[in-house]
């Protein structure tokens, strides 16, 4: 167990002073480098040993470099990026060594202050030198994009083109031209040395985010910036500089790359930055110092040309870098204009359309209203809640947009504007564009069907026009009125707002108020028609009807209640209250009376109710609260109710399951009577007041009387023949009710028959019926 903890334990590097290791490299190098130091200064004044020494210090300190790394590497290096970085400066520290030890031999054998590097020992330090370029070269700089890699490239060969050609005219040229000749190893290990700082610098100056710490590099690049005191001192003196160069100069840049080696160990991750945009215009400076310098001459060496040649080819350089930028600024140019145009063209117009929003409309209404007499059309769609409810919110958006292309086309003289749901409006800026006309082509454009799903749609259009100076909310709140003055003229159609029209649409709206707080204080009461046997005179059931007792205006006709409930959805709520009130009364019928007493109770239920998610599951609700069989509710529906799409006949099934019956009202007026009772689960047809008016007139036989007597004759044969009930509604005499019992209608309800009457009156009635039964 012992064996096994200590295992993986030793898997995880222990670090317990992160900066102790290389601040002991960093102490111990320092200290060698005062050594040397100490012992040239003691040379110079005739000290101990020979020249030779001062050799030693460089290969003393890179080996210490060496070591260092080495440690960084196994203690706290774990990124592979990094550790490729580090791995590549310790081979390149482990041949500098070898490199300069390979020097001290030969100056060990060679008695003169400056040996001749051995080519082997040049080869090494060369090497060195090369790896260390590779290692810098190869730190990502964390560039995406090819646009972005290449301005980067341009910025660092300016800089490193500019700062290289300083380092060659004031570096290596006094060297090459110098009375005491340097080698050509010394030449090119310098030169070297160049590279590597400039490299260094134009790399970190470029560097952002990333695993090897930004300072580390810039200490490594410093390094090879040693290559040009070394330079300097060569040239000030001579063969004699060789000595200070080795004992003092050169071991600063094992001590840099120590030093390095600390800042990656204590760097936690490099903060973000920007990069250095002005290391390129400082290389063009750079650059022209040596130009400056060949002015008092008057002969043009070579190194003079490549000066020059160095010069022009960063003026080209950054030429082309100013032609990228100007490009690159361009296009944000372009881009933010295009953004600026999409911005403006989102907050300005409708996400879904991409009509003119209200915002837009009016801004632009405003305008026109400030120039002269302007036209509004309001165009809403009819019935569009029902499209969305039955076929789904995707349908409806796809309806939407296809609407607003025929108002792009239709109103081609206008500015078409989407003011939010299925309310669209149009602004008629001049007085020769007929608003008429324009309504007309609308519904025009409306008339066939529509979208992907050619669904039908139709519109109420209401129609205004202002004079100049007009407030744009009169001009908007006129065009309401004439719309809904369109719709109470029976939809699908157009209507101009004229001095009035406002007065019975405030009172429609004000009804839909007054119907909320109807419902909320209990002023619905219920009448119950009833439907008799025609043969034998006796209640079977009867049809619930609401009434409103109005506080002030007495009893308010449900033709005027009926429409506002429905147009405001109140009738949900309405139907609701109607549905456990028929219920709750039935039970009690049923419990006084007995389960004779009546075979259906038959409250009328609308389209808005069997497009309600929830209505299915209030009707379970209510016939398990009031414990009236399933079986003895009868829910009317209209064919237009039943016209309505797939999801009101999947509620209507759903209902049929339950073991509800369903009536279909009002038989023969709709457009698909035959063939809703192929789809529809009706259960009851109830044939219409039209068709049993006048069906007593003329004797039985006569071809007068025939006629008349068609459609009801027809559709007790078709019921028959599919299992359906019949009633006939609206018998006003007894003649009609003797016709439509020879016809076979064993069911009738109507004023002569009994007209709508409180439940205390269904009570008494049932009652009698049941004291004459006995």
């Amino acid at each position: 167990m012992k064996a096994s903890s200590a295992a993986g334990a030793a898997d995880v590097p222990q670090v317990t002073a992160p900066s102790r290791a290389p601040r002991r490299h960093l102490v111990v190098t320092a200290a060698i480098m005062a050594a040397f130091t100490a012992w040239y200064a003691a040379w110079l004044a005739g000290g101990p040993g020979p020249a030779a020494i001062a050799y030693l210090a460089l290969p003393v300190t890179a080996a210490i470099g060496a070591h260092a790394i080495l440690g960084l590497i196994r203690g706290r290096v774990a990124d592979p990026v990094a550790r490729r970085f580090w791995r590549l400066l310790f081979a390149a520290f482990v041949l500098l060594a070898a490199g300069y030890a390979g020097l001290a031999i030969a100056a060990f054998r060679d008695t003169s202050e400056l040996p001749s590097m051995p080519i082997p020992a040049a080869g090494l330090a060369a090497a060195a030198f090369g790896l260390a370029m590779w290692a810098v070269a190869r730190v990502p700089l964390g560039i995406h994009g090819r646009a972005h890699r290449r301005r980067q490239w341009l910025d660092r060969a300016i800089a490193f083109l500019g700062c290289t050609t300083v380092l060659f005219d004031f570096g290596l040229v006094p060297m090459l031209g110098a009375s005491d000749p340097w080698s050509p190893q010394a030449l090119v290990l310098i030169g070297l040395s160049f590279v590597l700082a400039v490299g260094g610098i134009t790399k970190v100056s470029y560097l952002g985010d990333g695993p090897v710490d930004r300072v580390a590099i810039r200490l490594i690049g410093c390094s090879g910036l040693v290559g040009a005191a070394v330079a300097l001192l060569s040239v000030a003196g001579g063969y004699g500089s060789a000595v200070p160069a080795q004992a003092v100069v050169m071991p600063f840049a094992p001590l840099l790359a120590v030093a390095a080696v600390r800042r990656q160990w204590t760097s936690t991750g490099a903060r973000p930055r920007r990069a250095n945009t002005w290391l390129p215009y400082l290389a063009i400076a750079a650059v022209d110092v040596p130009l400056i310098a060949l002015l008092p001459g008057h002969v043009l060496t070579w190194p003079g040309r490549l000066v020059i040649v160095a010069a022009v080819l960063v003026n080209a350089l950054v030429a082309v870098r100013q032609l990228l930028a100007m490009r690159e600024n361009a296009r944000l140019l372009r881009e933010k204009r295009a953004s600026e145009e999409r911005l403006r063209h989102e907050v300005t117009h409708d996400g879904l359309t991409g009509l003119a929003n209200r915002g837009l409309f009016r801004e632009r209404l405003a305008a026109a209203l400030a120039d002269g007499e302007t036209t509004v059309l309001v165009v809403d769609l009819d019935d569009f809640k029902t499209v969305n409810d039955s076929m789904g919110h995707e349908v409806g958006d796809d309806l939407l947009i296809a609407v607003a292309d025929a108002l792009r086309i239709a109103a081609r003289d206008g500015l078409p504007a989407r003011l939010g749901g299925d309310e669209f409006a149009v602004l008629l800026g001049h007085p020769a564009v007929d608003g008429e006309a324009v309504a007309q082509r609308l519904l025009d454009a409306f008339a066939g069907p529509m979208s992907a799903h050619h669904l039908l749609v139709h519109a109420s259009i209401g129609i205004a026009t202002a004079e100049a100076g007009t407030p744009l909310d009169t001009v908007l709140r006129e065009a309401d009125v004439a719309m809904y003055a369109a719709k109470q003229r029976g939809k699908a159609n157009f209507v101009r707002y004229h001095g009035g029209m406002d007065l019975p649409v405030l009172g429609h709206a004000r009804l839909g108020g007054e119907l909320r707080r109807a419902l909320d204080t209990d002023e619905f009461r219920l009448v119950y028609q009833p439907i008799m046997d025609l043969r034998h005179g006796r209640v079977v059931g009867v049809e619930a009807l609401v009434r409103w007792q109005h506080p002030t205006r007495g009893l308010v006709s449900p033709a005027e209640f009926i429409p506002a409930a429905e147009g405001t959805g109140l009738i949900v709520p309405l139907g609701r209250y109607v549905l456990r009130e028929t219920c709750r009364q039935a039970a009690a019928w049923l419990a006084e009376f007995g389960p004779d007493a009546l075979r259906k109770v038959g409250p009328n239920v609308s389209v808005r109710q069997l497009h309600d998610p929830d209505f299915v599951e209030d009707v379970r609700a209510i016939l398990a609260e009031t414990g009236l069989p399933a079986d003895r509710v009868v829910l009317e529906l209209t064919e237009s109710a039943v016209l309505r799409g797939p999801q009101v006949l999947r509620t209507l099934h759903q209902l049929h399951e339950m073991g509800i019956r369903l009536a279909l009202d009002d038989f023969g007026t709709g457009e698909s009577s035959l063939s809703l009772l192929r789809a529809f689960p009706a259960s009851i047809v109830k044939l219409d007041k039209s068709f049993v008016d006048g069906i007593e007139v003329g004797e039985p036989g006569t071809p007068e009387a025939t006629a008349r007597q068609a459609v009801a004759h027809a559709v007790i044969q078709m019921a028959r023949a599919l299992g359906l009930e019949t009633v006939a509604e609206g018998i006003e005499s007894q003649a009609q009710a003797d016709r439509l019992a020879e016809l076979g209608y064993g069911l009738g309800q109507g004023y002569h028959l009994a007209r709508p009457m409180p439940a205390a009156d269904v009570t008494r009635l049932l009652a009698s019926q049941q004291v004459a039964a006995v």
